[in-house]
């Protein structure tokens, strides 16, 4: 009997993680779920999984972010993006951030079997809905491309912004990345300067406008 693949899954809605474990235990093993991207790179180096489904918006830190983390350790895992976003642009994005390929959620129950074996045999999905646009995106790079403000934050800017946004204090967000409250405090002043902004609310609406933090993430410890 040939062995199953061992599959990671990773959503911040327990319900969509239930049904897509119902969707791939016929063919797959699951290995775990977690619903933020933090625990999905630690769960990653330990189980060392042959694929990872995961969404792009996902608390404490992103998607895409997270599949960046992912690949440096873990060049060989596949990963399978699954998402409610249906602009190009955050396709484009995913296959830059080392995707293997991008389904949208509504078309999960239809498309994703076909997706797990082409990613699985080395090819790259990507859902036809938007096949075209991020062809497109990916010759014309200038034109959907996530704003240069974004593309030019450093990573930790970036998981700085993200928590920023959900609405983690400074002493939280010094915590969950095990930095000093300086620290963050010097990535915040220098995420003002960069973006031309002049408050902690300013960086909140932004990273919620540029999809690294989501309205049902926001902690109600504002700052």
């Amino acid at each position: 009997m040939m062995t199953k693949p061992r599959v990671l899954i990773a959503d911040d809605h327990s319900i969509f993680l239930a049904g897509l474990h119902r969707l791939v235990e016929d063919s797959c093993e699951v290995v775990g779920m977690v619903e933020n991207g933090r625990a999905l790179v630690e769960a990653a180096g330990k189980l060392k999984p042959d694929l990872i489904l995961l969404d792009i918006s996902m608390p404490l830190l992103n998607g895409l972010d997270a599949a960046r983390e992912i690949k440096k350790s873990e060049p060989d895992c596949k990963i399978l993006f699954l998402t409610m976003h249906a602009s190009p642009t955050y396709a484009t994005e995913a296959i830059k951030a080392g995707g293997n390929g991008y389904l949208l959620k509504q078309s999960a129950a239809s498309e994703l079997s076909t997706a797990i074996e082409a990613v699985l045999g080395g090819q790259t999905y990507l859902t036809p809905a938007i096949t075209r646009s991020v062809l497109d995106s990916m010759l014309k790079p200038d034109s959907l491309a996530l704003k240069r403000a974004v593309g030019d934050l450093t990573p930790r800017q970036r998981e700085v912004l993200q928590l920023v946004g959900e609405g983690k204090g400074t002493k939280d967000i010094a915590t969950l990345l095990n930095v000093s409250v300086k620290t963050v405090e010097f990535h915040k002043a220098r995420l003002m300067e960069q973006l031309e902004m002049h408050s902690t609310a300013d960086l909140m609406k932004f990273a919620i406008a540029e999809g690294l933090a989501s309205t049902d993430t926001i902690s109600s410890e504002i700052e």
